[in-house]
């Protein structure tokens, strides 16, 4: 007794295949850029134990100093190692940014879900308030709210956190929309289950996935943001160990002391590339469009 093979379509097969090659190709991503991240923070919490100068204070006689193997990457004008402040600068970057961005998320999340789930007047005013503000442009409004608080690293943190909540709550905002005409939402209020549990317990966690994605992405937009506003002397204030001032004070000795700016540059470059690339990993895991 013969078997009758059936054809199968060329072009779905392709399709698939192609499919499979792109989740391996990302994939790889998401386990490069989530073993990036977990090395930056290791070194941002254990990294200036470990240091063996004082980031704040140096040695004016080592002043200028090249890369060697007393100072690894240099020293600044004052005599400060850079390693040094690259290890401290650490913790300002990735602890300011991902607050940032947890503090916006929080915040959108929760305007989304109201105006989203409830509509009317509520959704009206939640959501023109968003649109007013994703008007101006991002680093621009940034700046401005910063006139009014002051240079310092406590303003750009509320800075940031207060224009970037708007993207999160547009994100969420669009999803509910489509989720709280869904059955299951229809069953849970025709049995008088609370708006509260609703939005908890069946609508949160349907719409906070594409969310937290997002938010991954957006801590590199967020650390570089930063290290442009210190660059312009509005976020960390000397002395402070921050990337962007030291590539600051670095850039007028850039042709005679090169190393001053450099390897902070290349701390911004690499810790932006790392959660861009868990963000893309993580988008492909779970499957949400980026």
């Amino acid at each position: 007794m013969s078997t009758r093979l059936l054809p199968v379509d060329a072009e779905l097969l392709e399709g698939e295949t192609l499919a499979l090659r792109r989740r391996r190709r990302l994939s790889g991503s998401l386990v490069v850029g989530g073993g990036a991240v977990l090395v930056l923070v290791v070194v941002a919490l254990v990294g200036p134990m470990l240091a063996r100068y004082d980031p704040i204070n140096g040695n004016v006689a080592t002043s200028l100093a090249p890369p060697g193997p007393a100072h690894l990457m240099g020293t600044d004008l004052y005599g400060r190692d850079v390693f040094t402040r690259i290890l401290y600068g650490a913790r300002i970057a990735i602890g300011v940014g991902a607050g940032c961005v947890l503090v916006a998320l929080l915040l959108g999340t929760l305007c989304g879900l109201v105006a989203g789930y409830y509509g009317g007047v509520v959704e009206t005013l939640l959501m023109r308030t968003v649109d007013v503000v994703i008007a101006f442009p991002y680093i621009v409004l940034v700046i401005a709210v910063l006139a009014v608080l002051g240079p310092g690293l406590f303003p750009v943190f509320v800075a940031i956190a207060v224009v970037d909540w708007t993207t999160y709550a547009r994100l969420i905002h669009s999803q509910v929309l489509s989720i709280r005409e869904r059955e299951y939402v229809d069953a849970c209020r025709a049995t008088g289950v609370p708006s509260w549990r609703i939005l908890y317990r069946h609508v949160l966690p349907n719409v906070v996935t594409a969310a937290a994605v997002y938010a991954s992405l957006d801590v590199s937009q967020v650390i570089l943001l930063m290290a442009a506003l210190n660059f312009l002397g509005l976020g960390a204030q000397p002395p402070t160990p921050d990337w962007g001032d030291m590539i600051n004070e670095g850039r007028t000795f850039i042709y005679t002391a090169w190393w001053i700016s450099t390897f902070p540059g290349i701390a911004v470059m690499l810790t932006g590339l790392a959660f861009s690339l868990l963000g893309d990993g993580l988008a492909d895991a779970l499957e949400v469009p980026h």
